[in-house]
C-alpha cells in the first residue's frame, strides 16, 4: 500500500513542467487578487453593477479592458502550453474543441478560480480518456457505478429523494452498460469529453450564478447627465 501511495505521489511530481506549476500557483493568486485587493473589488463591481461602479468614480471601460487583456494573456498561455509542452509541435486544429471545453469549465466553476480548478480536473480527466485503451475505459465504468451509488446513498441519508433517484437510476444504467457491453467503442471515448461537458452544464445550469451584467452592453454617461 505504501508503494502504491508513493507511486501516485510520484506521478504528481515526475516530469511536471514549470508551466504546470505556474498554472497551479495562479489559482490562489487569482483568488487573493479578486477578493482581497481594491482592483479585484472594482473588477467584480464592474461585472455586477457597472452603473453603480461608474457613479462611484470607477473607470468601467478601463477596468474591463484590463481584465480582457489579462484573460487573453492566459488564453495565449494555454495555447502555448498545448503546442510547446503537451505536444511539442504545432498542428492545424490542435485544440480539437478544447476552447469550448475551457469555456464550459469557467461556467462549471461558477466564475471562481477554485471552481475552475475543480472543473479542470473533471474535464481533464475525461479528455485523458482519449489516450487510454478501451479496456481501461470500460473498467472506469465500474468505478463510476460505485461512486454513483455512494453519492445516491448520501443523498438518501440527507432525504433528498429527487437527487437520490436520479443518481441511482444513472448508476443503474451505467452498470447495465458495464455488464452488457464488453468493449467501449473508440468513437464514444473520443466524444466523451464533449458529452460530459453537455451533461454537467445541463444538470448544474440552475445552480450557477454568472456576473449579473455578463454580456450586457454598457454605455458611459455623458457629462452633465
Amino acid at each position: 500500500m505504501i508503494s502504491d501511495a508513493a507511486g501516485i505521489l510520484g506521478g504528481f511530481v515526475t516530469e511536471v513542467s514549470y508551466a504546470t506549476v505556474l498554472l497551479f500557483l495562479l489559482v490562489p493568486i487569482s483568488t487573493w487578487l479578486l477578493w482581497r485587493t481594491r482592483f479585484g473589488l472594482r473588477l467584480r463591481f464592474c461585472g455586477e453593477n457597472p452603473v453603480a461602479a461608474e457613479s462611484l468614480g470607477v473607470k468601467v471601460f478601463r477596468t474591463r479592458y484590463i481584465a480582457l487583456a489579462i484573460s487573453g494573456m492566459f488564453a495565449s498561455l494555454g495555447g502555448a502550453y498545448l503546442c510547446m509542452v503537451s505536444a511539442s509541435v504545432y498542428r492545424e486544429g490542435q485544440t480539437a474543441g478544447r476552447g469550448f471545453i475551457g469555456l464550459a469549465t469557467v461556467i462549471f466553476g461558477n466564475w471562481r478560480p477554485t471552481g475552475v480548478l475543480a472543473g479542470s480536473f473533471l474535464f481533464g480527466f475525461t479528455d485523458a480518456l482519449r489516450v487510454r485503451q478501451s479496456t481501461s475505459v470500460h473498467a472506469i465504468l465500474l468505478v463510476i457505478v460505485i461512486l454513483g451509488l455512494l453519492f445516491a446513498m448520501w443523498k438518501l441519508f440527507q432525504r433528498n429523494y429527487k437527487v437520490f433517484g436520479i443518481s441511482a437510476l444513472s448508476s443503474l444504467i451505467v452498470g447495465v452498460i458495464f455488464l452488457k457491453v464488453p468493449k467501449i467503442p473508440d468513437e464514444f471515448v473520443t466524444f466523451f469529453p464533449n458529452l460530459a461537458t453537455i451533461l454537467v452544464l445541463v444538470l448544474l445550469a440552475q445552480k450557477l450564478r454568472p456576473p449579473a451584467m455578463l454580456a450586457v452592453p454598457f454605455r458611459e454617461r455623458e457629462e452633465g447627465h
